[in-house]
């Protein structure tokens, strides 16, 4: 087995796009209650920046629910979607400069609410750190993917600027 490392609190402590793309191919590791470690391999993320992103939660501003964006790199911001599937996002970049990165798929749950669904995640997880905790991890070893950018996925709400950016990130391979 190759040696993996932990991702840590600088890995997220950048700007979200540069933060998306190298999550891909990265590995998220769930330790279950019974102990066991699942691990998948991240195929895609999708970036998540400022007030300005019409498609980001903190464009509505500053609210309870949106105030983990505006706060410490690293932090798992989990919310439910349409009132069924929790979704998990991980902060990224300065306080005060509300981003973060989604995770979208990996290798065979093709979408964020599979994704959770499977790792066990829900709003109990919102506020952890995802670099200092032994619930939920990242890990890299060593696996550098070929990214391909493309439009972010079911943010119809969002002005056709931000609606069309290329802030999804995928490995063209998985």
């Amino acid at each position: 087995m190759s040696r993996t490392t932990r991702a840590g609190y600088d890995f997220f402590h950048r700007d979200c796009l540069e933060a998306a793309p190298d999550l891909v191919g990265k590995i998220i590791a769930r330790r279950t209650e019974d102990g066991e470690i699942i691990r998948l391999r991240i195929t895609e993320t999708e970036a998540y920046r400022g007030e300005e992103d019409t498609a980001c939660h903190a464009s509505k501003g500053r609210t309870k629910r949106t105030e983990l964006l505006y706060g410490e790199a690293g932090i798992i911001y989990v919310y439910l979607c349409y009132g069924m599937h929790w979704l998990m996002n991980v902060i990224t970049g300065e306080k005060e400069q509300p981003q973060g990165v989604l995770f979208r798929a990996c290798e065979i749950y093709d979408g964020p609410a599979k994704l959770t669904k499977h790792l066990g995640i829900n709003g109990s997880f919102n506020g952890k750190k995802l670099y200092s905790n032994d619930e939920v991890w990242i890990e890299d070893d060593g696996y550098r993917p070929e990214i391909i950018t493309l439009p972010r996925v079911g943010i119809n709400y969002a002005t056709p600027e931000y609606r069309d950016i290329l802030w999804r990130f995928k490995d063209r391979n998985l």
